[in-house]
């Protein structure tokens, strides 16, 4: 019998605040990626990038969703929400790390890795054993030390699976405020709709469709929608064509996909504050940047807290980060053989901090997102 790692609902919210670093941990990677491509080029890339960019926004707000819901509080300014690139996440065999890369047959790879549909043999198998003790893992059980999963789609599916026990044994779970919740009028991204979450029924599906939509882990290519799970849309930049229905999952058949490698910013693989030159232009730069993105993800916390009608503004200022972005990329970093700069993601804990929207005491918040 297949031993669980959720017994109550404490346990439920530390696995639900892993999941929302998680899925926000490859939003910069992401949008490194998606900016270090040079303007009126890659067009099919950008594209593709940045609707994955996106959905992680969709999915961030569903896990939010989920949490609310049984009485937790989404915080996204805590110490540690922002990884230390670069970062390992909880796939299989320690076989990579996510970086900050510029747009590469590197950075595919990648985010092919981060969404690939691995599913564990059998559910005693879900859990593995950390191989390294000093390994730096992204998202880790929190509740079994030592111990992480064979997928993220295995991870959320003992989230779904805990989310039926402890239901069981408390009726009142779902004690959230249903005003808390974002509703479907507050986020759109063409690429599923939100999920109000109430019950164990809404909350299964809402973390389903994350699944789903991430891997393709029970739906093949395509989700329940009719749209490429993103773990298929970044194959897409490997194989060079676009998928159709029909296709087999290695070989889409429809249109080629026009990618230059060569039409890029190359910027430093995950940058820190450290490699820029003290006192100088570019040094400020990223230090603003990395403030602007604290402020950013005080935007979503405040949107996750009562305050819905903020988060399209936060989805927006995701994007209004160009500036910071090409400000950095486009110049050259000294002392790096003719690399380019980019943003750190080190972010300073005074601009991050919101002490409104701290977790409650008594929470246990040990996701593992470490250097």
């Amino acid at each position: 019998m297949t031993v669980s790692t959720i017994e109550n609902r404490d346990d439920l919210i530390s696995y639900l605040h892993a999941a929302m670093a998680l899925e926000h941990a490859t939003i910069p990677p992401y949008l490194t990626a998606y900016y270090s491509i040079r303007s009126t080029t890659n067009s099919d890339a950008a594209h593709i990038i940045r609707v994955a960019a996106v959905e992680e926004m969709l999915h961030l707000t569903l896990v939010a969703n989920v949490l609310n819901a049984i009485g937790g509080k989404p915080d996204l300014t805590r110490p540690g929400f922002v990884p230390s690139y670069p970062a390992y996440l909880p796939d299989g065999e320690d076989d990579f790390t996510v970086d900050l890369r510029p747009f590469s047959p590197e950075a595919v790879e990648t985010f092919c890795k981060i969404e690939r549909p691995d599913k564990a043999p059998s559910a005693d198998s879900r859990l593995v054993k950390t191989s390294d003790g000093g390994t730096p893992l992204l998202v880790s059980s929190p509740t079994a030390e030592g111990m992480r999963f064979y997928s993220i789609g295995e991870f959320y599916e003992e989230i779904i699976e805990g989310l039926e026990k402890v239901a069981a044994d408390d009726p009142a779970l779902f004690c959230g405020n249903p005003a808390l919740q974002v509703e479907p009028e507050y986020f759109y991204s063409g690429g599923g709709a939100m999920i109000v979450v109430s019950d164990l029924d809404s909350a299964q599906r809402a973390l389903r469709f994350i699944a789903a939509q991430g891997e393709g882990l029970d739906s093949g290519i395509y989700d329940a929608d009719g749209e490429l799970a993103h773990y298929y849309r970044f194959r897409q930049l490997q194989l060079g064509r676009y998928y159709q229905a029909g296709d087999h999952p290695d070989s889409p058949s429809g249109p080629e996909l026009s990618i230059s490698w060569d039409d890029v910013y190359q910027v430093k693989v995950s940058a820190r504050l450290a490699d820029y030159p003290t006192g100088s232009e570019l040094a400020r730069v990223a230090r603003d940047f990395n403030a602007d993105y604290g402020a950013f993800l005080a935007l979503l916390t405040k949107a996750f807290n009562g305050q819905p009608g903020l988060l399209q503004e936060a989805v927006c200022d995701m994007f209004r980060l160009r500036d910071g972005f090409t400000r950095l990329i486009r110049n050259p970093l000294p002392g790096s053989d003719g690399l380019h700069a980019a943003p750190t993601f080190e972010i300073p804990a005074a601009v991050g901090s919101d002490p409104q929207a701290s977790p409650d005491a008594g929470e246990t918040t040990r996701a593992a997102v470490t250097r």
